[in-house]
């Protein structure tokens, strides 16, 4: 077990407030001990969520160019059939996951092949399971074309309490199944949008694990 690089300015920040809120306390609580006491106890258990958010822990990462693995640590919320209207234009299976602020946070490419798109778009911040967060919350959108020529669409969404999403691809780049695609901080969501064919290995509020849990089929 690992702490993300994301984390590091986090958990730092987190250490100098907490430190110097205990500072402030015995300097100037001297005479309400119980006070002070509280505080170190929630200084510390703010430092220890922080910590358990960024933690990057090791994984048997599957790789295989017929399946499609998950993208992220969660439970899936949705499985149907929609419109993808961004940039593929077409009927897709759209599978999404929702992350809770207990789960990894780290992304992964579901599978490997060529970048042909990438966007930040600005937005709101909807909760992560609303209808409309796909579309008009802070997210970006990632495609990856396979060696197969199949076209894969990421969609990491930032929720309620997400506030930067850090997506690490570029244009044209060639990438690899599992490795890390980016990081959303604190509540979020990853959508996929696969092909019509596609056969999903996943159902409505399994619990899966990115980089390991097969979603899909191609």
């Amino acid at each position: 077990m690992t702490i993300h690089k994301e984390g590091y300015a986090s958990l730092a920040i987190t250490l100098v407030v907490s430190l110097a809120l205990n500072l402030l306390a015995l300097q100037f609580l001297e005479d309400y001990p119980f006070i002070r006491t509280c505080i170190l106890i929630v200084t510390i258990a703010l430092f220890l969520i922080v910590l358990q958010f960024f933690r990057h822990p090791s994984r048997n990462l599957i790789s295989n160019d017929k399946l499609v693995i998950c993208p992220a640590d969660g439970k899936v919320v949705v499985i149907e059939e929609t419109e993808e209207g961004e940039v593929l234009k077409d009927k897709r299976i759209q599978v999404s996951i929702f992350m809770s602020p207990i789960n990894v946070h780290v992304n992964r490419y579901p599978v490997s092949g060529k970048i042909t798109f990438c966007k930040y778009h600005p937005g709101l911040y909807l909760v992560a399971w609303h209808p409309k967060s796909s579309t008009e919350n802070e997210r970006t959108t990632v495609v990856i074309e396979t060696h197969s020529g199949v076209s894969v669409l990421v969609r990491q969404i930032a929720g309620a309490l997400a506030r930067r999403i850090v997506c690490y691809p570029k244009q044209d780049h060639v990438v690899k199944q599992g490795d890390e695609l980016g990081f959303i901080k604190f509540g979020s969501r990853v959508d996929v949008f696969l092909p019509l064919t596609a056969k999903i290995k996943v159902n409505m509020d399994q619990k899966v694990r990115g980089g390991e849990t097969i979603l899909a089929e191609l």
